[in-house]
């Protein structure tokens, strides 16, 4: 887990300052991880580690995976290298034109098929769950969710499925009405790409 963040590090991707997060939520760090991914082979390192968690599980019956999705547009370039680390066919979900998230560009799964849900970063698990919805409609069964970063704050309701991550970091995570650096008069930055209003 250290490499993981020590690579996100060297590329720029974590950030420091006062954050409009996706999920609505303030933070003192963000994670952009399309700083990560411009580098191929950093991408593939960070989730070297994290593919082989996911190998181990399942050749241990713990976890069953027929294919990877990620929900755009953070979780494509993720949900591309861990699938293709392990082998598995890789698609994602995206936003329709009133936000809702949908499976389209000719993506299909098919009913009882088993999906790993694969992110850039978690805070709140939003957008996985986002994704879950749309799968499950369609007859898929989520099995788990993995991430590069997860960033949940301590005492977060846990996520339906089991979560594997590249790299655990406690960053803040504050509700907007406790936000100390709002608090402070620290203007906001909202770097993302989920636009909540």
């Amino acid at each position: 887990m250290n490499e993981a963040l020590e690579l996100l590090r060297e590329s720029g991707a974590m950030l420091e300052g006062h954050f409009l997060l996706s999920s609505g939520r303030h933070s003192d760090k963000y994670f952009q991880c399309a700083r990560l991914f411009q580098y191929p082979d950093r991408a593939a390192a960070v989730l070297a580690p994290l593919a082989e968690q996911i190998r181990a599980a399942r050749a241990s019956g713990a976890l069953a995976v027929d294919a990877v999705a990620g929900p755009a547009i953070g979780g494509i370039v993720a949900a591309y290298e861990l699938g293709r680390q392990l082998g598995l066919p890789a698609f994602f979900t995206e936003r329709d034109s009133q936000g809702a998230m949908s499976l389209r560009r000719g993506f299909q799964t098919r009913p009882g098929e088993k999906i790993l849900i694969c992110e850039d970063v978690i805070t709140t698990g939003k957008s996985s769950g986002e994704s879950a919805v749309v799968l499950k409609a369609l007859g898929a069964e989520i099995t788990a969710v993995a991430c590069v970063v997860d960033r949940r704050a301590p005492g977060t309701e846990d996520l339906a499925w089991p979560l594997y991550a590249a790299c655990k970091v406690h960053a803040a995570n504050w509700d907007p009405a406790d936000c100390e650096l709002c608090k402070k008069g620290v203007p906001a930055v909202k770097p993302g790409s989920r636009n909540l209003f």
